[in-house]
C-alpha cells in the first residue's frame, strides 16, 4: 500500500511539473560573495516551453522559521532581496504588503498580451542581504541555488560561488547536496572545482532535478573573511509602533481625565430612589449603559402601579423554559417619557392580553427603539461636553482600527498589527464610559448609589420598619433592585418578614411565599429578557542538507 502512494505521488508531482508547460535545459547561477556582509546572485535559465505562455515566475521566501534543532543554529530569520533586475524583459515584483502577506517575493517575467515558445533565455540579478549565517569562528553561505519549488525540470545546473579574494576553498569547507529536502549527504551529481576563490560546480550528465528536488551550496569561511552586518531594522524602528500605541493610550488618558472622568459624589443614604427616577433611569445612571436589564425592570414597575397584570406560563416539556403573560389594566398616563411609552406600546400592540414567546424575533426592534429614546433623555444629566468628546474618540478609534492596523501590517508585520487593531478596540469600548455626569446627574447619582447600598447592605429589623410605614414597600422598590441586578438579595430579606408576595404576580403552581415568587419572577424575566432581544438567524473553508538553507521558493509559468 505504500508502495502505492509512493507512486501515486510520485505521478501527481510529475504531471503537476509538467502542467507548466516548460523545462529548464541549463541553468546557470552565479553568486558573487561581497565583504561588506552581503551577496548577489545571477541566474540564467535556458528554458524550453512546449506550450505556449507569457512567461516565468521566480518566487524567492523572504521569512524563515526554522526549529530549535537546525544544525546552523538559526531560528527565525528575514532577509532582503532588492537590485532586481531582468535584462531584456518586462516583468514585476512583489510589493512590500504583498510580501508581508505571502512571506516571499514574487518576480513574474513576461507580457500578458504576449505569448512565447519554444527556446528561450532569462537572466535574473538580485541583491541578498541578512542571509549569511555567523558563528564565532565562522560565516557560512548557505542557499539553495536551486529550491524545491519549481515546478519544471532542470536538466543541467552550473554554479559559480564568487569568494572574497584570498579565500582558501577546498572539499572542507565547500559542500553541494542534491536530492530531496533534508538530505545531509553531500551530493555524487555534481563534478566540483576550486579556483581563484570561485567554488565552481557542474552537474553531470543524465542528471534531472525535479518538483521537489533542491540543490543547495554551503560554503564555510573565516569570520573575518566577510564583515558581520545586521540589515535588519534597529531595536528602536522595529519597536517604534509601541511608542506609537502608548502615545494613543496616554493620548486617550488624558481626554478622560478632562473630560470623561466622573468627580466623587457623596454618596447619600436613603431608602428610596430619587424622585423622579424610574427603574429604566436608574439602571441607565448607575453604570452609564443602556442595557435590556434596565427597561425590562418597567415591567414589575408597571405592575406595582397597577397598569399590567403578570401570570408565570409552565413550559409545555421537559427542556422547554416557562412562558410570561402580561395582561394590561390601564395605559400609560398623559407625559410619559419617550422610552416608556415606546415600550409599553410595542407590548401590547396586539392587544391587551400577549405571551412573551409570541416577541420572539421581532421585538428587538421596538427594544433597540427604547434604549435609544433612554440613552437621549439621560443626556440631561451628563456634560454634553463629554458626550462630544465620546462621539469623537470613538469614530475615531474605529477608523485608527482599521487604518493603523493596515500601516502597521505593512511595516512591522502581524504582531504590531494584531496589537493595534486590539488597543484601538480597546479605547473605542472605553469610550462609551467616558460620560461624566453634570451637577445635576452627579446629585441624582449620589442618592442611586445610597440607595443601591441600601438594597445591598439593608437589615431586616429596617425593613421591617420602613414596611410598617408602607405595606407596598416591596413592591415599589423591586423594580429598582431588579435594574440594579439585586432583585434575589432584595427579595431574601423580605422573606423573613412573612409577607405575601405582590397580588399582581401569579405562578405556575401558585406562589405562597416571597422566596417562591423571587424564584419564579426571576427565571421567567430572565427568560422574557432573552425572547425580547433575539434576532431572526441568518443562513449563509557539513551541517548543511538538500533545500536547508535560505533562497527557498521556486518558481512556474504564467
Amino acid at each position: 500500500m505504500k508502495k502505492i502512494g509512493l507512486f501515486l505521488l510520485l505521478l501527481l508531482t510529475h504531471y503537476w511539473s509538467k502542467g507548466q508547460g516548460f523545462n529548464v535545459k541549463e541553468y546557470k547561477v552565479d553568486i558573487f560573495l561581497q565583504q561588506d556582509g552581503y551577496f548577489d546572485v545571477v541566474e540564467n535559465y535556458q528554458v524550453e516551453f512546449y506550450e505556449q505562455k507569457h512567461g516565468l515566475i521566480r518566487n524567492i521566501i523572504t521569512s524563515y522559521d526554522f526549529n530549535t534543532n537546525h544544525p546552523n543554529g538559526i531560528s527565525r530569520r528575514e532577509i532582503y532581496i532588492s537590485d532586481i533586475e531582468v535584462p531584456g524583459w518586462n516583468f514585476t515584483s512583489s510589493g512590500k504588503l504583498a510580501q508581508r502577506f505571502d512571506q516571499q517575493i514574487s518576480i513574474k517575467i513576461g507580457d500578458a498580451d504576449k505569448l512565447i515558445f519554444g527556446r528561450q533565455h532569462y537572466e535574473i540579478k538580485y541583491r541578498v542581504k541578512n542571509a549569511l549565517i555567523f558563528t564565532d569562528s565562522q560565516v557560512m553561505l548557505y542557499w539553495n541555488i536551486k529550491p524545491t519549488n519549481w515546478y519544471a525540470d532542470f536538466e543541467q545546473i552550473h554554479f559559480n560561488i564568487h569568494t572574497p579574494e584570498g579565500s582558501v576553498l577546498s572539499n572542507q569547507n565547500c559542500f553541494v547536496y542534491s536530492g530531496a529536502a533534508g538530505d545531509t549527504i553531500p551530493s555524487l551529481e555534481f563534478n566540483t572545482k576550486y579556483d581563484n576563490a570561485v567554488f565552481a560546480g557542474l552537474s553531470k550528465p543524465n542528471f534531472i532535478s525535479n518538483y521537489g528536488d533542491a540543490v543547495t551550496i554551503l560554503v564555510k569561511l573565516p569570520k573575518p573573511t566577510v564583515a558581520q552586518v545586521d540589515f535588519g531594522p534597529s531595536p528602536t524602528q522595529q519597536n517604534f509602533w509601541m511608542f506609537i500605541l502608548g502615545g494613543f493610550l496616554f493620548f486617550f488618558w488624558m481626554i478622560w481625565r478632562r473630560l470623561g472622568r466622573d468627580k466623587k459624589v457623596v454618596q447619600a443614604t436613603t431608602y428610596y430612589p430619587p424622585e423622579g427616577i424610574d427603574p429604566a433611569m436608574a439602571g441607565f445612571l448607575i453604570n452609564d449603559s443602556e442595557d435590556t436589564s434596565d427597561l425590562t425592570a418597567l415591567i414589575p414597575h408597571w405592575a406595582a402601579q397597577g397598569r399590567i397584570k403578570i401570570k408565570e406560563i409552565p413550559k409545555t416539556w421537559f427542556l422547554g423554559s416557562a412562558d410570561m403573560q402580561l395582561e394590561q389594566i390601564k395605559p400609560l398616563p398623559n407625559g410619559s417619557k419617550n422610552y416608556e411609552q415606546t415600550f409599553f406600546n410595542g407590548l401590547f400592540s396586539g392587544g391587551n392580553t400577549i405571551l412573551i414567546s409570541s416577541l420572539k424575533d421581532r421585538f428587538y426592534t421596538t427594544m433597540n427603539a427604547s434604549k435609544t429614546y433612554l440613552k437621549n433623555e439621560a443626556k440631561v444629566y451628563y456634560e454634553s461636553a463629554g458626550l462630544k468628546a465620546l462621539a469623537w474618540v470613538r469614530g475615531i478609534a474605529i477608523l485608527m482600527a482599521f487604518l493603523f492596523s493596515f500601516v502597521a501590517f505593512y511595516f512591522w508585520g502581524f504582531i504590531a498589527a494584531f496589537a493595534s487593531l486590539a488597543t484601538f478596540i480597546f479605547i473605542a469600548i472605553m469610550a462609551f464610559y467616558m460620560k461624566k455626569k453634570n451637577a445635576q446627574g452627579n446629585e441624582v447619582f449620589g442618592y442611586l448609589k445610597g440607595f443601591r447600598q441600601f438594597i445591598k447592605l439593608a437589615e431586616v429589623d429596617r425593613i421591617r420598619a420602613l414596611m410598617a410605614e408602607d405595606e407596598k414597600y416591596f413592591e415599589k422598590t423591586m423594580s429598582y433592585a431588579m435594574a440594579f441586578g439585586l432583585l434575589k438579595e432584595w427579595a431574601a430579606k423580605f422573606e423573613a418578614l412573612d409577607i405575601p408576595p405582590p397580588s399582581w404576580y401569579s405562578g405556575s403552581s401558585g406562589i405562597y411565599s416571597m422566596n417562591s415568587f423571587s424564584q419564579s419572577f426571576a427565571s421567567t424575566m430572565s427568560s422574557a429578557s432573552s425572547t425580547m432581544v433575539s434576532t431572526p438567524s441568518s443562513s449563509g473553508s557539513g551541517g548543511g542538507s538538500s533545500g536547508g538553507g535560505f533562497g527557498g521558493g521556486g518558481g512556474g509559468s504564467w
